[in-house]
């Protein structure tokens, strides 16, 4: 049973959104929060497996809901529900540990599994936000980006298998390696694209076609 906490602060969305998920015998709604400050409150109270989280919330905006939440419960994911696709919306809540983008206006069973496989490990981009990321950022032009000549084949493997939203256990599967070295070489990753977490260099691969790759 995946334990949820629902976080936004229109009554209507918040009570539609309950009724979608309560849909799914393996979701339960642990707790509803209409501002950051309850989120917290109920995700220390609940312990739940994700948080879906709105950004623009009063006393407690989401991303800043996100940050206080990881550092109390660090085994926590985070799925972003947003109308916003601003650079500074997306990046805040990015940089504050969240492991996934979604629109308000996702179709109910998309929105279910990219809950179901965010707990799982999967990162979940929604095409219109991982495009406002780099809206006002150096754009990629039809060359290969220049750091994907910084990468090895293997890193190279790997940044595509995260791009597509595998977790280590699958990538390991997938390339026929272990977990343990999956994870260094996703650390190396990390390191040569400069980026903090697993989502922002999926982000840098999707971008590069990557995550469309077979």
């Amino acid at each position: 049973m995946i334990r949820l906490v629902l976080a936004d602060d229109q009554a209507l969305v918040r009570d539609g959104l309950k009724l979608l998920l309560e849909l799914e015998p393996d979701i339960m709604v642990a707790g509803i929060a209409e501002n950051g400050l309850q989120a917290l409150n109920m995700a220390k109270q609940h312990k739940p497996d994700i948080v879906l989280m709105d950004l623009n919330m009063p006393e407690m905006n989401g991303a800043e809901a996100t940050r206080a939440i990881l550092k109390e419960l660090p085994n926590t994911k985070i799925l972003v529900l947003t109308t916003y696709t601003t650079d500074q919306w997306i990046n805040d809540a990015l940089n504050a540990g969240a492991q996934g983008f979604l629109l308000k206006d996702t179709p109910r069973e998309d929105l279910i599994r990219a809950v179901k496989g965010t707990v799982e490990g999967k990162n979940f981009l929604d095409p219109q936000i991982a495009g406002s990321l780099l809206k006002n950022r150096e754009q990629f032009s039809n060359e290969a980006p220049s750091w994907l000549n910084e990468l090895n084949d293997r890193e190279l493997a790997v940044l595509k298998c995260l791009a597509q939203g595998l977790n280590n256990q699958q990538i390991a599967a997938s390339l026929f390696l272990s977990e343990g070295t999956v994870r260094n070489y996703v650390s190396s990753l990390l390191a040569k694209l400069e980026v903090q977490d697993r989502t922002q260099a999926a982000i840098l691969g999707v971008k590069s076609g990557l995550g469309n790759s077979k």
